[in-house]
């Protein structure tokens, strides 16, 4: 029985088969000449103006040193803000502070970044890491959370650099004046405008100004080195206690934010090797940047622990300015 149907069923599918062949064959050539000359313009496209699109997006990806700079600038951006940790421990454990805990703290952090930011090489980040793994509650907690602590924490910066700038123009360091007012909101309205350029500008930019920066710092450091006595790195704290709440609240301010690069890992060319050896230098710039402006900077100065405050490296940077002209001049 069930051959007789497969017997009596061959020749209407042989027959579908034919009206199909048939079809096609019916065509008409216009078709198939459209279908070649789409073709021809594809690879056309790919040769010509496709290929300056490839060529273009592939310029726009970020490569290893502008994401080393722009993962320095999340975490630290030089060691500004790091005088308090003097004043609250004294210097040699400010000195062991800012040795290990970028180590202790920092490389545990960027090798779980580098490892998720390769494995899920998109802009969300944490957020998509957190709603991978708990939901999509917590994801939207965490970035709620994030962006707050971002904003709070980015709204300390600019007041810190006129405090330095304080050093240089007074007026700027009085609180309330305008000085200082139009010095905060002119670095805050540059700095969003320059964010609005694209993730390329902003990542030569801070490759630009990383060695801005930091050239200020390497220069105060070759100048105290002969000045440098080691002696000044065990100075106590005198007539107080250590604040050792101020001391870690220092350290963890300077040196946090290590997943915040994640954000990028979209834009990022070849994450899955990128950001690896951007996390591994940048961990190591910033220990150097931090530790050495602060073994020059207590080594070569008599001041106590309690005359470090924010501002202090630019007043010992003077200091040894003044000196050298001084000694150059007699």
């Amino acid at each position: 029985m069930d051959q007789e149907i497969q017997l009596n069923q061959r020749p209407s599918q042989r027959e579908q088969q034919q009206e199909e062949h048939g079809a096609t064959a019916a065509m008409p050539p216009q078709d198939d000449e459209r279908q070649d000359h789409q073709a021809a313009a594809a690879v056309h496209g790919q040769g010509g103006g496709g290929g300056a699109t490839a060529e273009r997006h592939h310029r726009s990806k970020l490569t290893l040193l502008p994401l080393v700079f722009l993962i320095y600038f999340e975490v630290a951006g030089g060691p500004y803000g790091a005088e308090q940790a003097v004043s609250a421990a004294g210097p040699l454990f400010a000195l062991l502070g800012f040795l290990g805990f970028p180590f202790a703290w920092g490389v545990p952090v960027s090798l779980v970044t580098a490892e998720l930011a390769a494995a899920l090489p998109g802009n969300g980040g944490f957020v998509v890491w957190a709603d991978r793994a708990f939901g999509p509650l917590a994801g939207s907690l965490l970035g709620t959370w994030k962006y707050l602590s971002c904003v709070i924490n980015l709204a300390a910066f600019p007041a810190l650099v006129a405090d330095y700038l304080g050093r240089v123009a007074p007026a700027v360091a009085v609180p309330g004046s305008r000085a200082r007012t139009g010095t905060v909101l002119g670095m805050t309205v540059f700095l969003s405008f320059l964010n609005l350029t694209g993730l390329s500008i902003v990542g030569w930019g801070a490759v630009a100004l990383g060695f801005v920066s930091l050239a200020p710092f390497v220069l105060m450091t070759a100048m105290a080195a002969p000045r440098t006595r080691p002696r000044r790195w065990a100075a106590r704290v005198k007539g107080r206690k250590r604040d050792w709440r101020l001391f870690f609240n220092t350290l963890f301010w300077n040196l946090n934010y290590w997943d915040s690069a994640s954000t990028m890992a979209g834009e990022v060319e070849r994450p899955e090797r990128t950001f690896p050896r951007a996390l591994a230098v940048a961990v190591v710039l910033i220990a150097v940047s931090y530790l050495l402006p602060l073994m020059a900077a207590v080594g070569a100065t008599d001041a106590p622990p309690e005359a470090w405050e924010n501002g202090y490296l630019a007043d010992a940077a003077g200091t040894w300015l003044s000196n050298s002209a001084l000694s150059m001049a007699l």
